[in-house]
């Protein structure tokens, strides 16, 4: 990357104190600073990166972007704002590659699966970019703006959020070309109100589009089937919706994958995906309308598609001494719960034993959620269920007369009875928010298995 520290003074709205320099890197760790960085010292919940200007100095970092004049005597950009300060130069770089092509990704459920998604159907023709791990957020989606290099032919970058904002100052930085919005459900409600605010703080992502460029949307989803804006071509994706633009046919699983047909722009197109359940081909419609946008040929789609491998904790399936264990630990929702209880649904086993975790960041809302989601466990044709957490407890309550439950507060507890219980030809399926950490309960079975 070429930046001179002057075009970050006007980036920013900042004033350069010091010669002007040109910078090879951005980066907000002092350990990664180089020779030619740019830090930026951002102030955290546990840390004020503030307190390590020396130590980026003494890794070769050429200049410093604060809110408070460095101790190195060094050339500096002050600012009211680090954290905004680093969105608008990843806005600055990002003017500068402008040829780019680039997708943001957002959305209640399924944006990361989505993201994965959409990069494999494009890196069948690009040089593709993506966002990795968790770094979709305003530090994050950043960092991986400036990871974009002279070779980068597209990008897919993932806009996750908590409050109303975050996702215009994203989009604001980014530019995209196009953006996805895989559905609008609950997650975050308690910061945002509603699903109406929730569709509000989404669509924020149009901000920073140029005018008339397509927005796909769930045709199917309730809140945004009917979503038009001046400012953007819809373009809808679905199952059910008549009126989708490109929209999934004849769906068929077997074997842990699914066969559908899409038809889009009076044309069809046979696809299969490595995973079950209705929702993921909701996600493979979404990826499949981007390659189409960038003049990826259908069957290259497919072959994208087909070719598609889970991330981090995403449905992913094993087989593991005899019992299959569906893996699904990233996070959780209402939505996503129901999902998921409908893959086990389908998973062929003597028994399917369903263990669920605490819903975060549904606030008032949270102990009503989980009752709905205990109850749709409980009719969902599994043969037991084991809730873990404080507010899982409303989950087993609403299904303990329906179906044999067992509730626990910690996962220590839960482990033991699993350990008891399962057995081979079982299939399991662990879903929970991120903060309840269920793969340590995954990876003790493993290791418990793997001794037998």
């Amino acid at each position: 990357m070429e930046l001179t520290l002057r075009q970050i003074e006007q980036a920013t709205g900042g004033r350069l104190y010091g010669k002007d320099v040109r910078l090879s890197s951005v980066v907000i760790d002092s350990r990664e600073a180089k020779a030619g960085a740019l830090y930026v010292a951002i102030r955290g919940e546990r840390f004020d990166g503030h307190d390590f200007c020396e130590a980026a100095v003494q890794n070769g970092a050429a200049a410093v972007v604060c809110e408070k004049a460095p101790q190195p005597d060094i050339p500096y950009v002050l600012v009211k704002d680090t954290r905004q300060a680093l969105l608008d130069i990843a806005g600055c770089y990002r003017d500068t590659r402008k040829d780019v092509k680039l997708i943001a990704v957002t959305g209640s459920v399924g944006k990361t699966t989505t993201k994965e998604m959409t990069h494999a159907v494009l890196a069948r023709k690009y040089n593709t970019l993506k966002t990795e791990g968790n770094l979709n957020n305003e530090i994050g989606m950043p960092k991986t703006l400036f990871r974009i290099t002279p070779e980068t032919q597209a990008a897919v970058i993932e806009m996750g959020m908590n409050h109303f904002g975050e996702i215009a100052r994203m989009t604001a930085a980014a530019k995209p070309d196009a953006a996805i919005i895989t559905n609008i459900g609950v997650s975050h409600i308690e910061f945002l109100g509603s699903r109406d605010g929730i569709l509000k703080a989404k669509t924020e992502v149009i901000n920073g589009m140029p005018v008339g460029a397509p927005l796909f949307v769930n045709g199917d989803n309730d809140k945004l089937k009917d979503f038009t804006d001046s400012r953007c071509r819809v373009v809808r994706f679905g199952i059910d919706a008549r009126h989708a633009d490109i929209r999934a046919e004849d769906i068929a699983e077997e074997n842990g994958a699914t066969r559908f047909t899409v038809r889009f722009n009076n044309s069809a197109q046979s696809v299969k995906i490595p995973l079950i359940g209705r929702h993921q081909v909701y996600n493979a419609l979404a990826a499949f309308g981007a390659g189409l946008l960038f003049d990826v040929p259908s069957a290259d789609i497919a072959e994208g598609l087909a070719a598609y491998t889970p991330a981090g904790m995403r449905q992913r399936i094993r087989q593991i001494s005899g019992i299959t264990v569906i893996e699904d630990c990233y996070n959780a929702s209402p939505d996503s719960q129901k999902a998921a209880l409908n893959v086990l649904a389908q998973i062929r086993a003597s028994r399917h034993i369903a263990v669920l975790g605490d819903m975060l960041e549904l606030g008032a809302y949270s102990e009503e959620a989980h009752r709905q989601v205990g109850a749709y466990a409980a009719q969902s044709g599994i043969d037991a269920l084991y809730c873990c957490g404080t507010a899982a407890k409303a989950m087993a309550k609403a299904a303990e007369h329906t179906v044999p439950t067992a509730y626990f507060t910690n996962k220590d507890d839960l482990f033991a009875a699993l350990s008891a219980a399962l057995r081979p030809g079982d299939a399991v399926l662990f879903k929970a928010s991120r903060g309840m950490a269920f793969e340590e309960v995954i990876q003790k079975l493993y290791g418990e298995w793997d001794e037998k």
